[in-house]
């Protein structure tokens, strides 16, 4: 009777149910590394001038704190295109938010008119960028002398009040609980960006309802590894 080999199991993938980014103000984790940056948003519309700039790295809330003004301000977000020409769909009107700007060549004289368009209506345009403004790539005398004028905030990459704060509220938003001592192990072995710490929960979530079992100090140590050997093989 010849032997019979057995038939593994199957792995069974968990749903990955998106849990979007939330960027409401009561979604937003206080500490000191964006405790300007906060004051920035909560005291328009009383900004000392018409263009503010902040300025900080990738992953620092940039991004959120902006989607909070842009809410209240109820502004109008305008991008600039692969080629670097400002998208307009109509002229603008009202408050502006450009989110990202400075990493590459753009429209100087677009948004050097685009500046002069807010301030002659007495609204606020608010530029987000990963570096300061002398550090981007304007030859535009004009739009040069607009950016040295404007006041420029910054928001350092998250502290470890910040990364805590958040990491418990997207745990908590996906209804895991997980024990304190594996919330330090991921501040102190993470990389400082709300966007890692967002990507870690992710995996967490699906490692977890993969294993059926609650999220542990091994399958984080796990996680964190996949994710270390992930990113070194990009940088090959």
């Amino acid at each position: 009777m010849s032997a019979v080999t057995p038939v593994s199991k199957p792995r069974q993938m968990p749903l990955d149910l998106a849990h979007r980014p939330g960027f409401s103000r009561d979604e937003l984790v206080l500490s000191a590394s964006n405790q300007a940056a906060v004051a920035l948003v909560d005291s328009w519309p009383h900004w000392p001038t018409s263009l503010m700039v902040l300025a900080g790295p990738a992953g620092s809330g940039k991004t959120h704190l902006a989607a909070i003004w842009a809410e209240q301000a109820q502004a109008s977000t305008v991008h600039f295109s692969g080629n670097g020409r400002l998208e307009l769909a109509e002229p603008p009107r009202g408050n502006i938010l450009i989110d990202g700007l400075g990493e590459e060549a753009f429209d100087e004289t677009a948004l050097f008119h685009l500046i002069n368009a807010v301030r002659e209506e007495g609204a606020s345009l608010l530029i987000t960028s990963r570096r300061w403004p002398s550090q981007w790539p304007v030859k535009l005398a004009d739009l040069i002398s607009r950016i040295k004028s404007a006041p420029t905030v910054e928001i350092s990459e998250p502290d470890d009040a910040l990364l805590t704060g958040v990491i418990l509220k997207l745990f908590s938003d996906r209804q895991l609980s997980v024990e304190p001592h594996l919330i330090s192990y991921l501040v102190s072995r993470i990389e400082r960006s709300l966007g890692t710490a967002q990507n870690v929960v992710e995996r967490l979530d699906l490692a977890a309802m993969e294993a059926k079992s609650k999220v542990t100090r091994q399958m984080t140590a796990a996680v964190l590894t996949e994710m270390d050997l992930g990113q070194k093989s990009l940088d090959l």
